[in-house]
């Protein structure tokens, strides 16, 4: 991404705080003019006070001095709280966007990015943009007042040798540009590495069951132990850059004072420039060179920025689901049937994974599809909701495409139950209360009946108050899966999908599960993805699905007469 591009997109960023901004301006303009007097004071010091013995001077300047000093401590305090408060909205306002975005892409994004890398995006790099905006960015504002406040001390003071001084300052922007690059050079690969550390953590800290069963602890630790040796590698190489960028800065701004004290010695000398005026300049020069040598300082947490920014961006700019647009139609209530065409779908462009499927479901109707792993069952139930866009063919509800329809309405009629149950880190109510958290106690307690989860939930330590842990980790397989369903009943949407709900459980868990089904099932039109043929009999319609085609279809008695696929599975589940 171009330079200028960032910045652009930085200062859009920045923008709501331009007010803000401003006032911790003028109050950097400010502490620029204190430090500016506190370096002039050097010249009546000397030159009234050591060499005059002016007694009036003596008594005066101590107040001058105590009243810049507040002074310039106020507006200090003034504009770094004022910085601080930009930066932490930019890091705020940042945040809720990468995150609002995040979650409206498509499922394919996230097949193909990895969980940590994510996350390193919303905490990590973020950061790193507010470094850029209130340390590198205002830093150099703040230093660019200073100079040109103590610029014009030194130029009052003496002409020639400011004139003099002014030659050297060009020197300090060589190295500058030249460590910059490789500060964002390894800033980038350094966020890119830590975006793997925190992969590696989010798949062994939640695989934690699997690692531990197939004693694989030592090859995990080896595993991350190179990762973090990588980004040990890269920070080291970062530090050598910015020391020996500071190390550098420091010999020049050493031959630099050398030689203003050997030309503005020889005008003392000379009788061209008092020694208060000469001292008051030197004093002036190195308030002014620190100024500049902080910005090689400054310059990295810039370029680390600046790499931090290319990547949240390029996330920003990822095409995300479509929202509702002047042309999209609001479904209106389910009535009558839902119905795919001529349905083909491939997530590579290249192998695909459904061909030419085509059938119908009437309102109120059960349909299941079976077969064989892999057939592409999933596939098929995810593109109802539009989690993908078909490659070829259609989808229509009572005859709207759903390629034509407002995505949210679309997914308000529509509920699903899948074998990977996804409960939050919070409470049972708000658990089963999620798409909706108004509903009041009296629905939720009669969708967890109705899912056969009253009892079990009225047996936790706080009831419906109480936290569940992360994906549900306090709960069974069984009443995860009934807290799913009844999340489910209280959508009360008119469209169903099941995709395996019973599949990961056991003979005593599917039976409670099977009946809650059964309640979430009644009056909907319901779509079955079924492992277990037993829990679709009495499904309207069977379709058999191999190798992405429907290869048979009829109901259950049809299915098992006919000595087909669906026999043959049936039979394998004896």
């Amino acid at each position: 991404m171009p330079e200028k591009e960032i910045l652009r997109r930085i200062y859009q960023a920045i923008k709501p705080y331009t007010g803000t901004m401003l006032v911790a301006m003028l109050c950097m303009v400010l502490v620029a003019g204190f430090s500016a007097s506190q370096a002039y004071m050097v010249k009546p010091l000397l030159d009234r006070i050591f060499f005059e013995h002016d007694r009036s001077t003596l008594n005066i300047l101590p107040l001058i001095l105590i009243a810049i000093f507040l002074g310039k401590g106020i507006f200090y305090y003034g504009y770094t709280v004022l910085l601080e408060k930009v930066g932490q909205g930019v890091v705020r306002d940042l945040r809720q966007k990468v995150y609002r975005h995040i979650s409206r892409m498509p499922l394919s994004f996230f097949h193909r990015t990895a969980t940590g890398e994510l996350i390193s995006r919303v905490v990590s790099d973020v950061t790193l943009i507010q470094y850029a905006v209130s340390r590198a960015v205002v830093g150099i504002l703040k230093d660019l007042f200073q100079v040109l406040g103590l610029l014009g001390v030194v130029f009052y003071m003496n002409w020639q040798l400011a004139s003099f001084s002014l030659l050297f300052l060009p020197l300090s922007l060589v190295p500058m540009a030249i460590f910059g690059r490789l500060h964002r050079r390894y800033s980038h690969q350094n966020q890119e590495t830590m975006a793997n550390v925190s992969t590696h953590l989010h798949e062994t800290i939640n695989g934690h069951r699997i690692v531990k069963a197939f004693g694989m602890e030592t090859y995990e630790g080896d595993r991350f132990a190179g990762i973090v040796d990588r980004l040990y590698r890269i920070f080291i190489k970062e530090a050598k850059v910015r020391n020996f960028s500071h190390s550098l800065m420091e010999f020049l701004g050493g031959v630099f004072v050398a030689m203003v004290i050997w030309y503005g010695g020889r005008q003392v000398l000379n009788g061209h420039a008092t020694p208060g005026t000469f001292f008051s300049f030197m004093t002036s020069l190195v308030m002014i060179y620190e100024p500049i040598k902080s910005l090689s300082d400054v310059n990295s947490a810039l370029q680390q920025g600046m790499a931090a920014a290319a990547r949240v961006f390029r996330l920003l700019d990822e095409e995300p689901e479509p929202r509702a647009g002047t042309d999209d139609i609001p479904l209106p209530p389910f009535e009558k049937e839902l119905r795919v065409e001529n349905l083909s779908f491939s997530y590579d462009g290249n192998d695909t994974v459904l061909n030419d499927i085509s059938f119908t479901i009437k309102a109120g109707e059960t349909i299941a599809l079976v077969g064989p792993s892999g057939g592409g069952k999933s596939t098929l139930a995810n593109l109802v909701p539009r989690f993908y866009e078909p490659t070829r063919g259609k989808i229509l509800i009572d005859g709207h495409n759903l390629m034509d329809l407002d995505i949210k309405t679309l997914r308000d009629q529509i509920a699903m139950v899948t074998q990977e149950t996804i409960l939050f880190n919070d409470t049972v109510k708000n658990n089963i209360a999620y798409g909706d958290p108004e509903r009041n106690m009296d629905e939720i307690r009669a969708a967890a009946r109705a899912a056969y989860a009253l009892d079990f939930i009225e047996d936790l330590p706080q009831g419906f108050n109480t936290v569940i842990g992360e994906f549900g980790a306090r709960l069974s397989g069984g009443q995860r899966q009934r807290l799913s369903i009844a999340r489910a009943l209280l959508k009360d949407a008119p469209i169903l999908i099941l995709d395996e709900a019973t599949s990961n459980l056991d003979t005593e868990s599917e039976r409670e599960v099977q009946k809650a089904l059964e309640n979430l099932m009644r009056d909907r039109t319901t779509l079955v993805i079924a492992h277990r043929l037993s829990t679709i009999r009495q499904a309207n319609r069977i379709y058999v699905i191999k190798d992405g085609r429907i290869v048979e279809q009829g109901d259950h008695d049809t299915l098992m007469a006919s000595g087909g696929v669906y026999q043959t599975l049936k039979k394998m589940q004896r």
